[in-house]
């Protein structure tokens, strides 16, 4: 049994608020207002596939833990609502073709920090150019993890502006009931 499922089994799921996160409703009315074909990496539960194929979007989801994804599939199902969810590690995942948006909340914090630098890459590598990162960086204020402290001077080096042009305006702040919080960005693939 891999970390993650050891997780879900004994119900340590704190990155879990219960439904999507208040992130989605500003991102779906400002920056994905039309469906797309959207990527959401470690999507746990998937409160956010559900709700973007609620609204017609065509949504890939990869997670490694079972009971997430077939608690995912069940969730589709009884809502009868279509999504492409795929149990696997995501550093073996390669698209067909790249996407539109990948959704990206706690994925990034919840990887080892050495794997940082091959999750960009991937992320990089799933994004046709001009596709729009949808990112949350977790703000733990704290050492070692998971979640882990993702530092802003860190996220703007790891996405540099070679690769990436930073939103300028449309920050978020997006609070969890545990004190801790992410801070939301739109990035564009170049």
């Amino acid at each position: 049994m891999n970390e993650w499922e050891q997780r879900y089994q004994t119900g340590e799921t704190g990155w879990d608020r219960g439904g999507a996160s208040p992130a989605m409703d500003y991102w779906l009315e400002y920056e994905l207002t039309t469906p797309a074909r959207v990527l959401i990496p470690g999507c746990g539960r998937g409160h956010e596939v559900i709700e973007l194929a609620r609204r017609g979007f065509d949504v890939t989801a990869v997670d490694i833990a079972p009971s997430a994804t077939a608690h995912l599939e069940q969730q589709l199902a009884g809502a009868d609502l279509k999504a492409e969810v795929l149990l696997g590690d995501l550093f073996d995942y390669v698209p067909d073709a790249p996407f539109d948006a990948v959704y990206e909340q706690t994925c990034l914090c919840a990887i080892q920090q050495d794997q940082r630098e091959a999750y960009e890459a991937k992320l990089h590598a799933w994004l046709k150019p001009g596709g729009k990162l949808l990112a949350l960086f977790m703000q733990t204020g704290a050492e070692g993890g998971p979640p882990f402290h993702c530092a802003m001077a860190d996220m703007q080096q790891l996405f540099s502006d070679s690769r990436w042009a930073w939103s300028q305006g449309g920050v978020q702040t997006v609070p969890h009931s545990n004190g801790r919080f992410e801070l939301g960005y739109i990035l564009l693939r170049q």
